[in-house]
């Protein structure tokens, strides 16, 4: 069942995104070398608490953490921990925050210190390829529209694109219809209606598009060993160009105007 939502849900829903927005920037200003992952979960879960949200992700279906954690060849799912980030990494910080009965969903992937100048360009195409799909999200379009413009773009560049995993509809669940893979046919797929709320996020990857899931059921990784980027929105079908609901502009002022 795919939601078309009220003016009063779309608030909602915008409310939700710009909290989660603001609490990726406030993770922004700790990621350096020497700080643990659990920190980093930490900052995230008591400024959602602070700011009178829910932390979405702790709890749910048993996961551990508020934020979802991804370092380096991690793709999706990874456990807060003792792990302390080190310089050359690279880590995904994914959340989800419910305010007042609507949730926001986005997803960043940081450079620790400097990095690789391969690694760059893949976290570039990666961030691009978001824009992408959001700019092929058009009312009247179709689902396979989306995935059809990161995969070919991803796919142009010499990367390769997660077949497991993929966006989803959002609004008083995290997880709503329809499900937004980044791979497909145009023109394919349900049809994209003003009032959908969806989430766009590439899940690519630097070498195979091959993936493992580790025991607890969770925590996924590529099978080469080679690194994962993700990057997300929560976006807003309208009659006219998509509105992006989260924003990166927190986390830009806390890079001090870096993308990375």
């Amino acid at each position: 069942m795919i939601y078309i939502k009220t003016e009063e849900e779309i608030e909602l829903v915008r409310k939700a995104s710009v909290l989660v927005s603001r609490t990726l920037g406030e993770v922004a200003k700790w990621i350096k070398p020497g700080v643990t992952t659990q920190k980093l979960d930490t900052i995230a879960r008591e400024f959602i608490l602070d700011n009178g949200g829910k932390p979405a992700c702790l709890g749910y279906h048993g996961f551990p953490g508020t934020l979802c954690i991804e370092v380096n060849e991690t793709v999706v799912h990874g456990f807060p921990s003792q792990y302390t980030l080190r310089e050359g990494d690279i880590i995904g910080t994914d959340c989800v925050v419910e305010l007042n009965g609507y949730n926001g969903d986005s997803c960043y992937t940081f450079a620790v210190g400097e990095i690789d100048e391969k690694v760059y360009r893949f976290l570039d195409i990666t961030r691009q390829s978001l824009y992408k799909g959001i700019e092929a999200a058009r009312a009247g379009k179709r689902i396979g529209d989306i995935g059809n413009a990161v995969q070919s773009f991803c796919e142009h560049n010499g990367y390769s694109v997660v077949r497991e995993m993929c966006g989803h509809g959002i609004g008083k669940s995290m997880h709503e219809d329809p499900e937004v893979p980044n791979y497909g046919r145009r023109g394919i797929g349900p049809l994209l209606k003003p009032g959908m709320c969806i989430c766009i996020e590439p899940m690519i990857n630097m070498g195979s598009k091959n993936i493992v899931f580790e025991r607890d059921g969770w925590q996924t990784r590529t099978k080469d060993r080679k690194p994962s980027a993700h990057y997300e929105h929560t976006i807003l079908i309208t009659d006219d160009r998509p509105e992006i609901l989260t924003t990166f502009e927190y986390i830009e002022e806390a890079l001090g105007g870096r993308k990375f």
